[in-house]
């Protein structure tokens, strides 16, 4: 046992993993250009990015695939 998912899980764990990293970064900046840094912040912040992680993680697990093919046909494929 390594203590990891099985590979059939990847798609699902990247689309989880990268969500949350995209949406607390973009909700952080998209908060901080709306509002500035009033006391009440992190609350907005968290607010920001408990509406986008459920929006964004779909759309990455559906679109990642779409934006492999779409750049495959500009870029060699590693």
């Amino acid at each position: 046992m390594t203590g990891k998912f099985s590979r059939r899980y990847f798609h699902l764990v990247f689309s989880l993993v990268m969500g949350a990293m995209m949406v607390f970064l973009m909700t952080f900046v998209i908060t901080l250009a709306n509002v500035g840094m009033p006391a009440d912040f992190v609350a907005r912040w968290l607010r920001a990015f408990l509406v986008a992680y459920p929006v964004a993680v779909p759309v990455i697990y559906f679109l990642a695939p779409v934006a492999r093919r779409l750049t495959g046909r500009f870029v060699d494929t590693p």
